[in-house]
């Protein structure tokens, strides 16, 4: 469904991926996992297109995206979730889920999609004419995700969704990823550092190292690694 091979990119002159290549097939929930400054948010600005390739291809369903505008790769259904949630504090929590149904497929099913991030978090319901710069660490995360699916992604790419969050608040986000992907069948792109449970949920797994990737596997295999048990494990 999408495919990156051999990516070369980064920021002014300095490069930060060198051919760096990952596949994603229709339905998988795929993590993308390595340490700070490794190379995961830039290869997902790459392929949501606010970077430029600067060698290599990335494909979606057959179609060569790399270097589209960031607004036609929003309208085949590319969505990115950004790390630090970039929510519109001052906006209510239902004004910010309805400026993710912004592009027109979306529109028409706004008052649907709104129902389903309801019936997701609950939380958001209960807090719906609140200021989202006022909800929580967790409910913030809750509302980036929600207006993340107002746009009725194919592909949901999310950048560190458990960052700065409680265990027990980490626990419920990837439970609801995980729902995400079995009751509407959306693919995931999930970037993490909280390796424990991002191999424990993910289809398939890719280790970015070195500007490069470095490893691919199940889950079940990387979690026996010793290179991963000792690198993000801590064993």
């Amino acid at each position: 469904m999408l495919k990156v091979e051999n990516l070369q990119t980064g920021y002014g002159d300095v490069q930060i991926l060198f051919e760096a290549s990952l596949e994603i097939n229709q339905g998988e929930i795929v993590a993308l996992i390595g340490a700070n400054g490794a190379g995961k948010t830039t290869m997902l600005k790459t392929i949501s297109g606010l970077l430029r390739t600067w060698k290599g291809k990335i494909t979606f369903e057959g179609r060569d995206i790399q270097n589209t505008p960031s607004h036609k790769i929003v309208a085949m259904g590319l969505i990115q979730v950004a790390e630090g949630r970039k929510l519109f504090p001052k906006l209510s929590v239902r004004e910010n889920l309805e400026l993710g149904s912004f592009i027109k497929s979306a529109r028409k099913n706004r008052a649907q999609s709104m129902d389903k991030v309801f019936t997701l978090f609950p939380r958001l319901a209960e807090r719906s004419s609140q200021s989202a710069g006022t909800l929580s660490g967790g409910e913030q995360q809750m509302l980036a995700i929600g207006r993340g699916l107002m746009t009725q992604p194919r592909v949901l790419m999310l950048d560190e969704p458990s960052l700065g969050l409680a265990p027990m608040l980490v626990s419920g986000i990837f439970k609801a990823i995980e729902e995400i992907n079995q009751q509407d069948g959306t693919t995931v792109l999930i970037v993490e550092q909280n390796a424990v449970q991002t191999l424990s949920m993910a289809h398939r797994d890719y280790v970015l190292e070195n500007d490069r990737i470095e490893l691919s596997d199940t889950g079940e295999e990387l979690l026996k690694d010793d290179r991963i048990r000792t690198a993000y494990l801590g064993l």
